[in-house]
């Protein structure tokens, strides 16, 4: 483990993160989020063999206030969508070989609550993006919004389980056979795959 470590000081070393520059005209947004998805971006461009990469973004529990266009909720899309795009234009041709995945540990209410929020939902919605997906899709199924057709008859129903998704990504996009063991306790089935990639 600690070779690995050491090993993996001296590539970052040599990828010198302080110096990278964007693709000409790409701009991160500003925050911990953009500057993490520039390092990732720098980390794929210096040929390190970077395989899975992780990045987060917070500030999606809007129990009150989410408000419209400009509301908050709005200004977490606005951030997240402006540093995916520049993560895709900083990488150019070499999105062919990356898929980019985002989810949420929960989602909103159908509703608004008391306050003008929508805290603690249930089902919630995953983007895909990267040259091997078959883009320009819904995949899923619709629960419906009638009363009866909500979970607890308020949230959306679940429809997909986020590990077949990412298990999809992993085997068909990584090459992964054993996907039990990434996902431990969850037998991943191929047959509810979307057909994604």
């Amino acid at each position: 483990a600690a070779d690995g470590a050491f090993e993996a000081i001296q590539i970052l070393k040599k990828a010198n993160l302080a110096q990278y520059r964007p693709a000409s005209g790409v701009e991160y947004p500003a925050g911990e989020f953009g500057r993490s998805l520039r390092q990732v971006a720098q980390l794929i461009k210096s040929g390190v063999g970077v395989e899975v990469a992780f990045v987060d973004i917070g500030g999606w529990d809007t129990h009150n206030g989410q408000g419209g266009e400009q509301g908050q909720l709005a200004n977490r899309f606005r951030e997240l969508s402006r540093g995916v795009r520049a993560l895709y234009d900083d990488l150019g041709d070499r999105m062919d070989d990356v898929v980019v995945l985002t989810m949420s540990e929960f989602g909103p209410t159908v509703r608004e609550n008391g306050t003008g929020g929508t805290d603690h939902g249930h089902g919630t919605c995953m983007f895909v993006m990267g040259g091997p997906v078959n883009a320009g899709k819904v995949y899923g199924d619709w629960p419906g919004l009638n009363r009866e057709q909500l979970y607890e008859a308020r949230d959306l129903a679940v429809t997909t389980d986020f590990r077949d998704l990412f298990g999809e990504v992993v085997q068909k996009h990584l090459g992964a056979k054993e996907l039990n063991r990434i996902f431990p306790g969850h037998t991943v089935n191929t047959g509810k795959f979307r057909g994604v990639l």
